[in-house]
């Protein structure tokens, strides 16, 4: 297994052209934020944005429009439940992001198993939280496309059916392989396993420990994947950064809240750009 390291920026943050405008730095569609766990898809929207996706449309119940459009107006916004605009706007996204706080309801089912009809494997899909939980549940038939999942380590035990304590590189990558696509197994040191390689990042901090930084952290991977050609850096490049923020905070600070690294982004990519 591979040690990502600061390497791993250069390689993937590219200088911006001058002749460049909002469509050349892909299309995020983020799915998520059910009328409880608002606030997961609203970090994973805004690190998507912070992170430098050209254009971000979040797919969530209406009950969170006010929340969005006022922390964060370069979002576009629409509703989850409103087949056909998530039929639209799905298709047109580079990327798209499924799970932050989508809850495990009737609701929640048929916009994923929205979502899953909708995407194409022209496109990189992030399986993150609630998704991840009713895939397991419903058994579903996952889609054609790009996939990247991002578990904790009880999500993981979900889906891939490896306890815990049993979790080893070759059980994860034998699952890893059954699945297709990347699986970003989170921990205190996030391992990532890759159809070209797995990487261990030992970045990172204990004073991560709190709410919103596996949201935060999809909508990275989300914002990486749409603007980066090498799909596997992006992933890796995003992971390896969300970390790296939050040791520079953590100098300084006994906890580290999702949404500093958020608002360090542009600066942290400004400075390891190659």
């Amino acid at each position: 297994m591979e040690t990502l390291t600061e390497q791993i920026l250069a390689q993937t943050i590219r200088v911006r052209p001058k002749e460049s405008h909002k469509g050349t730095y892909g299309r995020v569609c983020l799915v998520g934020g059910n009328d409880h766990f608002g606030g997961a898809i609203l970090m994973a929207t805004e690190a998507s944005v912070y992170s430098g996706a050209g254009l971000n449309t979040t797919l969530t119940d209406p009950s969170n429009f006010i929340s969005l459009h006022s922390r964060l107006p370069e979002a576009m916004v629409a509703n989850f439940t409103n087949r056909d605009e998530l039929t639209d706007l799905v298709s047109a996204a580079n990327t798209v992001v499924v799970g932050p706080g989508l809850g495990t309801t009737d609701t929640s089912l048929s916009v994923l198993k929205a979502v899953f009809d909708t995407v194409s494997d022209n496109q990189t899909l992030i399986v993150d939280g609630s998704a991840i939980t009713l895939i397991s549940k419903h058994d579903l038939k996952l889609p054609k496309a790009h996939l990247v999942f991002t578990p904790h380590q009880m999500e993981w035990q979900r889906l891939s059916g490896i306890k815990i304590a049993a979790q080893t590189d070759e059980a994860n990558e034998a699952v890893r392989r059954q699945l297709g696509g990347t699986v970003v197994l989170k921990s205190h040191q996030t391992k990532v396993y890759t159809p070209t390689g797995s990487f261990l990042n030992t970045a990172g901090t204990p004073a991560q420990a709190t709410g919103g930084m596996g949201d935060t952290l999809a909508g990275m991977i989300g914002g990486f994947t749409a603007q980066f050609a090498d799909q596997t850096n992006a992933v890796l490049a995003a992971v390896y950064a969300h970390s790296a923020i939050a040791d520079e905070l953590a100098q300084n600070q006994y906890v580290v809240l999702p949404t500093q690294i958020i608002h360090q982004l542009p600066r942290y990519m400004h400075e390891h750009q190659g």
